[in-house]
């Protein structure tokens, strides 16, 4: 996926414009996407722990991906291996939407939240460790038992977002909310009051045989920042997606093409 959009690809006509006002990104957002994404082993660092999740779950790939195994009339999550107390932070889920079932639920968690339920269920948000967005029925959860439980984005009328395979999760420690973003729009925060506590990602998942994927893509601190890398900004926002495409064809030194360019 090309760094400045937000995740996935078009998710269909849906505009939140119309029924969500509180839709702006949380600062730093565009700026954390636009950098170079973190190296392999660093999204490895910040994969799935293969130490804590549930026995149903197996981690593949150092951490990039889970596989659940088909165990009948279990709810099996897995939590990430860093937690996070502190700063923005972005990392994309996908999921093939054939392999989620009655129950995906995609969130953070606290080291003390559980990860397994002999039962189906939306483990994640079912209790005060954790918070999460059921990406099947539009839901969010946390204390929560399932009814009355409100919908994400609100305001849509009839079914709920249509969440294609790849969305962003983002963690913004600063402001202490959690939000989304499918098809390159940010959904607004979903919940808020985080602060102060230390949060990993993590999901629940009730599928056989699913395979969730986890690909971090970096953090800012809130931190002052340069008038030369505030320009960087400024000219990439300006340019735009298709613009940053044919930097190489402007009449710019080649440093500062490989300046706006991240390289």
């Amino acid at each position: 996926m090309g760094q400045t959009a937000l995740a996935g690809g078009s998710s269909g006509p849906f505009t939140p414009q119309a029924v969500y006002p509180d839709r702006s990104r949380p600062e730093g957002l565009e700026e954390l996407l636009s950098a170079p994404p973190p190296d392999l082993g660093a999204q490895r660092r910040h994969g799935w722990n293969p130490k804590d999740c549930s026995e149903n779950i197996e981690v593949k790939e150092g951490g990039l991906c889970f596989e659940r195994r088909p165990v009948a009339q279990s709810t099996d999550g897995a939590r990430g291996k860093r937690g996070y107390s502190r700063g923005l932070h972005a990392w994309e889920i996908s999921w093939p939407r054939e392999q989620r079932g009655t129950h995906a639920v995609v969130g953070v968690a606290t080291a003390h939240a559980p990860l397994q339920a002999d039962h189906y269920a939306a483990l994640l948000g079912s209790n005060s460790e954790s918070w999460g967005w059921d990406i099947g029925r539009g839901k969010l959860y946390h204390q929560s038992k399932g009814p009355g439980a409100p919908q994400y984005p609100p305001g849509l009328q009839g079914e709920p977002l249509e969440v294609p395979e790849r969305l962003l999760v983002v963690l913004d420690m600063e402001e202490g909310t959690l939000g989304y973003a499918v098809g390159g729009t940010y959904l607004g925060p979903a919940f808020r009051g985080l602060k102060g506590r230390t949060l990993y990602p993590a999901v629940s998942a009730v599928w056989g045989q699913c395979q969730v994927r986890i690909n971090y893509l970096g953090e800012r601190r809130a931190e002052p920042h340069s008038l030369l890398h505030l320009s960087r900004l400024s000219v990439r926002h300006a340019l735009g997606d298709t613009g940053l495409g044919h930097v190489s064809a402007l009449p710019l030194p080649p440093a500062l093409k490989r300046y706006l360019l991240y390289q």
